[in-house]
């Protein structure tokens, strides 16, 4: 089913009056009251912004998908509204905020509700589609354009619907200085090791660098007072513009597929306690999928 068709005219704003994110919710809350008076939108609304308080739903690009699992809705609903001049909002790219989907639905809909939520991020990410919507001439236009996009709403989710894109990444002949430093940077516990022409070689991860300091480790928990004649974090302070990647990082990894069905990749998650399995296209790295985003994305929804 494309995308397209998930819109309805009565539930789209080609030209919004709000000035934040939030008039925009609120804007398009009266639209969605005014269309069906039975749904309680003050329940709703506050469902939403509570989400919004855990997890910003600004997606990036000009888009930002504020959602929420309620059964003060006996249905799913889309609302979409442009705004043609630009939110206020800060956004982690630059781009301002120009496009605000909003979707709910009951909490025993769920496959249909991701599978929508993807389909939307698919669009976002199309190059130059915001542009299209804030040139649309009017409701009907701006369906049109989501409608001769081709995105399509698929009939079950895949890793590529919730694996992360554009992955930092380190090389064999960096330092595990800088592995540290972008480790803090992008809030990562592991990076992917690719070569220059980014085929996807191993990982490497906190642990690695923990043991880097504590070769002997093995000997540390068999006797807790082994003697050290050095400080080992010191000492590897002392040296850590000179170990390499390459003296650290493991080729024992799992990859995975972006069309794979996203329950076997929970599922090989499960079977190998993996945190993480990174996403290849070919040979290159194209992203990677976490454990904590399925439950983010598919069980907290």
């Amino acid at each position: 089913m494309r995308l397209g068709n998930m819109l309805k005219e009565d539930l789209v704003v080609a030209d919004l009056k709000a000035a934040t994110k939030q008039e925009a919710i609120d804007e398009l809350l009266a639209l969605l009251k005014k269309q069906s008076p039975q749904v309680d939108t003050d329940i709703v609304r506050g469902l939403i912004f509570e989400r919004e308080e855990i997890e910003n739903t600004s997606y990036g690009r000009g888009f930002a998908f504020p959602h929420a699992r309620t059964d003060a809705v006996d249905e799913m609903y889309v609302a979409l509204g442009i705004s043609q001049s630009g939110l206020s909002d800060k956004t982690a790219d630059g781009i301002p905020l120009a496009a605000v989907v909003l979707l709910l639905t009951p909490s025993h809909i769920s496959k249909l509700y991701l599978q929508t939520l993807s389909a939307f991020a698919n669009f976002a990410r199309g190059e130059g589609n915001l542009q299209k919507l804030k040139n649309a001439s009017g409701i009907a236009d701006v369906i049109d354009v989501i409608w001769q996009s081709g995105v399509m709403v698929e009939k079950e989710l895949t890793v590529k619907d919730i694996m992360r894109r554009g992955v930092a990444t380190v090389t064999p002949e960096d330092s595990l200085k800088h592995v540290a430093n972008m480790m803090f940077k992008h809030r990562l516990s592991a990076m992917a090791v690719v070569d220059n022409e980014g085929r996807l070689l191993g990982q490497i991860t906190d642990r690695h660098l923990i043991q880097a300091a504590l070769p002997d480790y093995k000997a540390l928990i068999d006797n807790l007072n082994y003697a050290i004649d050095v400080e080992p974090f010191e000492e590897l302070l002392k040296h850590e513009d000179k170990i390499k990647v390459s003296q650290l990082y493991q080729t024992d990894h799992e990859t995975i597929a972006p069309n794979t069905r996203l329950v076997e990749a929970a599922a090989l998650m499960i079977f190998k306690d993996l945190r993480r399995i990174f996403v290849v296209q070919g040979d290159k790295l194209a992203g990677v999928i976490l454990r904590k985003d399925i439950v983010n994305m598919i069980i907290r929804g």
